[in-house]
């Protein structure tokens, strides 16, 4: 069931009056509709707007446009966190936020367009970003949920316990935790350790099926575990990137199995020479992107919104809305690395990657 929610959002995608169909020769979108004084007059007769809605009725037509639209139009907008500016605001939570209090000790990236949505956990429209903090010597609880997460090291040393194995973090590290695995983080070492946190944790607006449960011990008992099949060190993915051709590479982060690293969140890492241009790209897939380092500026066009200019520089994280338009410049002296969470495998395996999209 669609919630008030969802209704307000599909609402706000929707400019048009009246509504439209797709004509079944062509594909084109025609009008069969017309909006009069408030109501449609499609053969003459309007019908009682509120007498529908005594009966829990809607009629469809008034909103054909916003629910079957003729390109996709995510609501997310293009956005970016600067980390030199959200880092003074992460320390200070760490400072004035006790971990026993706040459990996960976390700033949440919520994008400009979707924050009035209520309780609304959006980066973008299917993907949760969030900046953690752990400082030295503490444990983020141990707990499981439903959500599965993607951590992108961005500063700092620690350890993350999946189901009974301790795995080390350090810079640039990519740790994922499998849906309703035990798992608690620590710091063992002198300094704040923080991360990107990215869960697919939007989608439960829809599917109201998530749950958290807390485990009855702060630290989930555990065994130093290296390698381990949810640990993808930075090293390895660099080495990837550089075995390949060309001046802009592509790695892509998969199971043993050569599998995108869940059903619904993949990740990949791109290596951009410096003064590199890349070819403009579009993708069906939302992402949320993380410059582990270099400096440079992302060109995005939105489907439905203004060309946007983004520049970003190490540890800036920024957002790309679904089915934009992509070029990525190296204003840099040396190689660029980003490292982009995407919602590619939700879409393939929901059947919604439609090629003839893009």
């Amino acid at each position: 069931m669609i919630d008030n929610g969802a209704n307000a959002r599909v609402a706000e995608t929707n400019g048009v009056n009246g509504h439209s169909q797709t004509n079944g020769t062509n594909g084109h979108v025609v009008p069969v509709a017309q909006k009069v004084n408030g109501e449609v007059k499609a053969d003459g007769t309007a019908m009682d707007g509120e007498v529908l809605a005594q009966q829990h009725l809607e009629p469809l037509w008034l909103k054909m446009d916003a629910m079957v639209p003729p390109t996709p139009n995510p609501v997310a907008a293009p956005h970016i966190w600067k980390y030199q500016e959200t880092l003074p605001y992460l320390l200070e939570a760490g400072r004035v936020v006790p971990a026993e209090a706040a459990e996960r000790r976390v700033l949440m990236l919520v994008n400009p367009k979707m924050g009035k949505y209520p309780k609304s956990p959006y980066t973008t429209d299917s993907i949760y970003g969030g900046l953690q903090l752990v400082n030295p010597g503490e444990t983020a609880p141990a707990h499981r949920h439903i959500a599965f997460a993607i951590r992108f090291i961005i500063d700092g040393e620690g350890f993350t316990a999946v189901e009974g194995k301790k795995i080390p973090l350090k810079r640039g590290d990519v740790i994922v935790t499998p849906t309703w695995h035990w798992h608690d983080h620590g710091n063992e070492s002198d300094k704040p350790v923080i991360w990107l946190d990215a869960l697919n944790l939007p989608l439960f607006r829809f599917a109201r099926v998530h749950i958290a449960e807390g485990y009855e011990e702060s630290r989930y008992p555990s065994t130093l575990s290296t390698p381990c099949e949810w640990s993808h060190p930075w090293e390895h993915v660099e080495a990837s990137l550089l075995a390949q051709e060309g001046p802009h590479t592509i790695h892509h982060y998969t199971t043993k199995g050569d599998q995108p690293l869940s059903t619904t969140l993949g990740v990949q890492a791109e290596r951009i020479e410096a003064g590199h241009i890349t070819q403009e790209s579009r993708d069906v897939a939302s992402f949320l992107v993380h410059c582990y380092t270099g400096d440079g500026l992302t060109i995005v066009e939105p489907p439905n919104g203004p060309k946007k200019v983004i520049e970003w520089t190490t540890r800036d994280t920024f957002v790309i809305p679904a089915y934009s338009k992509v070029t990525h410049v190296n204003k840099g002296t040396e190689p660029a690395y980003l490292v982009l969470v995407h919602d590619k495998p939700l879409l393939k395996n929901l059947g919604l990657n439609k090629p003839d999209f893009v």
